[in-house]
């Protein structure tokens, strides 16, 4: 297969039965601002969510990034169409076909509902399927115990931590979990998504 250049990995819309997927616009800012309020998200200290009033410079930053080519970011709807929040591609390597799946936040109301298994079952997909990629990474703070196990039950492998990786908003040092999924694991991965979201809650 040929490199895929950059912008193959340009934001798409993607829809499911209980979220959908639309490229990040300057528009969304007010149901941004109204998704992160739910659970005041910006206050937990191993995060990097945008407070209310930083939220315009969270989008320009997110499409700055897009312009570069190395981010591709989205707004996430849930079953009603209502904006719940943020995703991205990001770290992408269209050379190597990788790419990280990461800087999610979800309104707190839509938190442990399905929205985010299907929503990664999508972003997923079209990595593997439509974009070829060999590899999609997920990162997250060593102490944000939550979304470890987020990632762990998508199916992710914990590839290491990289310690004192980098500095948190308050001037800590972050260790950072780095799990992947390889594509030979897709197949499985994929079922074990769709599992999940046809199971009686």
């Amino acid at each position: 297969m040929s490199d895929l250049p950059v912008n193959e990995f340009r934001a798409v819309p993607l829809q499911g039965r209980h979220v959908q997927l639309l490229p990040l616009h300057p528009s969304h800012h007010d149901g941004l601002v109204e998704a992160v309020r739910d659970g005041e998200l910006w206050r937990l200290w191993y995060t990097a969510i945008p407070a209310p009033e930083g939220m315009a410079a969270e989008i320009e930053r997110r499409l700055g990034l897009q312009q570069k080519g190395s981010m591709a970011p989205f707004t996430v709807l849930d079953a009603d169409g209502k904006i719940a929040g943020m995703t991205t591609y990001m770290n992408i390597d269209s050379t190597q076909r990788r790419v990280e799946i990461g800087s999610t936040w979800y309104a707190k109301r839509v938190q442990k509902s399905p929205l985010n298994t299907e929503a990664k079952l999508l972003l997923l997909g079209h990595a593997f399927e439509t974009l070829g990629c060999i590899a999609v990474e997920f990162r997250t703070h060593f102490f944000n115990q939550a979304s470890r196990r987020a990632i762990e039950r998508l199916g992710a492998k914990l590839d290491g931590i990289l310690r004192q990786h980098q500095r948190t908003k308050d001037g800590s040092l972050r260790d950072t979990c780095v799990y992947s999924i390889i594509a030979p694991e897709w197949p499985t991965v994929k079922m074990h998504l769709q599992w999940q979201l046809e199971k009686p809650r």
